[in-house]
């Protein structure tokens, strides 16, 4: 293939109030190249690409394709113009047939309109080179989220692109539907077509990728070769953080009574793993962004439902179960999942409450209760009565964190509560765990920030590619940036599966 670029974007920026999301990026993609697009939430990966879309206009910069000056006004228009997008969520028309959606836009026709034969029958053609055999006469809707992705990404790969862009395509595949859309990319390059794969698994990366462009905090870290470019470098990279000092760890836990014991656990797209707590014992789960920790918290509380496996001798059955065997559940998204807005402080703490108690709790009780806990967690609000969209993140964190010690629980799961919030906050809630854990609640802690992780946890669980493939007492923040690039562990001792 000739090495000229297809796609050229120099001195990238896109700027919103208070963010610079773009800050200067340069960015290429050569025919018959599949260019990996790396970085953790918030890198501006998303930004990029919206940017080469048409999404978003460009603050500065320039971007050519293939060779001409490139403006897309919309995501419509870049189309035509040769770049087609495969997004992470399906975005074709449900209630309408999988050939409707496959050929919506450029259906054959005939004199007297659309040839619906021969509609079905190159949608039958085009799926079959995915080893898709289904039903092209079925409601897109009806099939699972999985066949919809592959449908979606067959109905990219049929127009006329000449580059394509697969925002994490593998999302929803199983191993086999991943590999079958390997056989496409692979085919695809051979037709000299440019291809940037965004992924957070780190062996589809190698699997397939020529180069990898790595961003961090909306800034180009660089461009590398696939082939020279290590695991744990790459994991450096995207981090930021050099292996060089070891972090100072946590003290092994005393030995309190067994709390949990989660055998075999699986759901789609996440390998099955055990997990065994203590008493007073903080179990860090540690990965990059996609690598299943949240996915394994969200089956651990019943929130997501299981395929396989069973918690503490029993099949769960969703989060009132897990309630009932003493689990709290403190989201990834506080402000979707965790928060109810418009409810005041006091009736945020006390939503959970009354289902120990089994009866209404009185406005009087609710009101000690919140002010209890509002106390205790130093919560700045003018009055428990505030609505608690108006308060600050780390203030809406330690509502929720609040209302889960006021249901006394025994094992709280708190799935990055330091996130986006300032560093005062963020320091209130690592002594919160501390404190908690000293008085023998069993915590689990997730977050992005592994330097937390090694600092709070006594034991941590490494998740990769949707599998936990490690866990370990005792890791330095080196020691688990090692574990997650693939490579064994130097210190800590080896914990088997619980």
């Amino acid at each position: 293939m000739g090495t000229e670029p297809l796609l050229v974007a120099r001195g990238l920026h896109k700027r919103f109030p208070g963010v610079h999301s773009l800050a200067g990026v340069d960015f290429d993609v050569r025919p018959g190249e599949v260019h990996a697009l790396m970085g953790q939430n918030g890198a501006g990966k998303s930004t990029l690409i919206k940017v080469l879309t048409g999404v978003y206009p460009r603050d500065g910069g320039s971007i050519t394709f293939e060779g001409r000056d490139f403006t897309p006004s919309s995501p419509a228009d870049a189309q035509r113009r040769g770049i087609s997008t495969i997004y992470q969520e399906v975005n074709l028309i449900p209630t309408l047939t999988v050939a409707e959606n496959l050929l919506l836009g450029r259906a054959p026709r005939r004199w007297y309109g659309i040839d619906w034969r021969a509609v079905r029958r190159k949608a039958r053609e085009v799926l079959a080179a995915f080893d898709l055999r289904i039903d092209v006469d079925q409601p897109l809707g009806s099939m699972s989220t999985a066949v919809q992705q592959l449908v979606s990404i067959a109905r990219a790969v049929d127009t006329d692109a000449r580059l394509i862009i697969m925002d994490e395509p593998t999302s929803s595949l199983d191993a086999h539907e991943s590999e079958v859309l390997f056989g496409i990319m692979d085919r695809l390059k051979a037709r000299g077509l440019g291809i940037i794969f965004v992924t957070h698994f780190l062996e589809q990366v190698y699997r397939v990728s020529d180069r990898v462009t790595i961003l961090r905090n909306g800034a180009l870290v660089g461009t590398f070769p696939a082939s020279e470019l290590s695991r744990l470098d790459l994991v450096t990279h995207m981090l930021g953080h050099a292996p060089e000092e070891p972090g100072p760890g946590t003290s092994p836990a005393e030995k309190g009574e067994p709390v949990l014991d989660a055998r075999g656990l699986s759901r789609r797209g996440l390998e099955p793993f055990d997990l065994a707590m203590r008493a007073g014992e903080v179990v860090g789960f540690a990965g990059l962004l996609g690598s299943g920790r949240t996915e394994a918290a969200r089956l651990l509380f019943g929130a997501d439902a299981a395929r396989t496996g069973t918690v503490n001798g029993a099949a769960l059955r969703g989060p009132r179960h897990a309630i009932s065997l003493g689990m709290g559940l403190c989201p990834e998204d506080r402000k979707i999942e965790g928060i109810i807005p418009d409810l005041s402080v006091r009736e945020n703490i006390a939503l959970v409450i009354q289902r120990r108690l089994g009866v209404l709790v009185s406005r009087a009780e609710q009101e000690r209760i919140a002010r209890e806990y509002v106390e205790k967690l130093g919560i700045k609000t003018p009055s428990i009565e505030q609505p608690v969209r108006l308060l600050s993140g780390g203030n809406q964190q330690k509502v929720i964190l609040a209302r889960w010690l006021a249901y006394r629980p025994r094992l709280l799961i708190l799935d990055e509560p330091t996130r986006g919030i300032d560093v005062g906050a963020k320091a209130e809630i690592e002594r919160a765990i501390h404190q908690l854990a000293s008085q023998g609640l069993a915590v689990l802690f997730i977050s992005a920030a592994l330097e937390e992780v090694a600092r709070l946890s006594h034991r941590v669980a490494v998740f990769r590619d949707r599998k936990m493939v490690g866990e370990h007492a005792g890791l330095s923040l080196p020691e688990i940036m090692k574990v997650i690039a693939g490579e064994k562990a130097p210190g800590g001792e080896q914990r088997g599966a619980a």
